[in-house]
C-alpha cells in the first residue's frame, strides 16, 4: 500500500465526515477538479473502490475517530 500524502489524508477524513467533492473543494480553497484527483488517488492507493469503502478505511487506519454516542443522540433529539 502506497502512502497518502497529507493532502490526501486531509481529503479523507473529510470524505468520511460526509462531505462532498464541491463541499471538500470548498474546505480546502481548491478545485473540484484537484478533489475528484485526490479521492482518485486515495482509492488507489488503498486498494478500494469506492467511497464508501474508503470511509470504512479512514476509521480503521485511525484517521477519523467516532464522534461521542450520546452527542450525536442528542443533535437528532
Amino acid at each position: 500500500m502506497e502512502r497518502l500524502t497529507e493532502r490526501e489524508r486531509e481529503v479523507l477524513a473529510l470524505m468520511a465526515r460526509g462531505m462532498c467533492n464541491s463541499e471538500i473543494a470548498g474546505e480546502l480553497y481548491v478545485s473540484q477538479a484537484t478533489v475528484k484527483t485526490h479521492v482518485a488517488r486515495v482509492l488507489r492507493k488503498l486498494g478500494l473502490r469506492d467511497r464508501t469503502q474508503a470511509v470504512v478505511a479512514a476509521y480503521d487506519l485511525g484517521i477519523v475517530r467516532p464522534r461521542n454516542a450520546d452527542q450525536v443522540l442528542l443533535a437528532w433529539a
